[in-house]
C-alpha cells in the first residue's frame, strides 16, 4: 500500500516555468467560486520570485499566477495532431485541427517553390 505521506508530496511538487513557456493556467478564485471561464490557455511573460505573469491567448494578463495553478502544454502534444496525420488524400484533412492544416498548408507552399537567390549586386 502506498503512503498517503508520499502521494502528497508528489502531488505538490512545484514546477518552474521560464519566459515564453505556454501554460494551462487555472484562476483559482473564479475556479473556487464555482465561475465559468476559470481555465485558459497563456504564455508566460515574467518570471518572478515565486511568481508569474502571464499573457492570456485573448489578450488579457495574469499577474502574481503561481505555480501551482499552472500546467506545461509541451510542444509535443501541441504537435500530435501533425505527427499523426493520416497519410491518405480521400479526406485525410478531416480529422484535423485548423491549426494543423494551416501548418501543413505553409509547409507544402514553401516545399514546392523554388529557393529565392540572394540578389545580385
Amino acid at each position: 500500500m502506498t503512503n498517503p505521506n508520499q502521494l502528497f508530496a508528489k502531488a505538490t511538487t512545484r514546477q518552474s516555468y521560464k519566459v515564453g513557456d505556454y501554460v494551462l493556467y487555472r484562476d483559482p478564485a473564479r475556479f473556487w467560486a464555482g465561475k465559468s471561464g476559470h481555465t485558459f490557455v497563456c504564455r508566460v511573460s515574467r518570471v518572478w520570485t515565486g511568481t508569474y505573469t502571464l499573457g492570456s491567448l485573448t489578450g488579457h494578463t495574469v499577474f502574481d499566477a503561481v505555480a501551482d495553478y499552472m500546467r506545461l502544454l509541451p510542444p509535443l502534444d501541441a504537435m500530435h495532431d501533425i505527427d499523426t496525420a493520416p497519410l491518405r488524400t480521400d479526406g485525410g484533412a478531416d480529422d484535423m485541427t485548423a491549426a494543423a492544416v494551416a501548418w501543413l498548408t505553409e509547409q507544402h507552399a514553401t516545399a514546392t517553390r523554388s529557393p529565392d537567390l540572394p540578389a545580385q549586386r
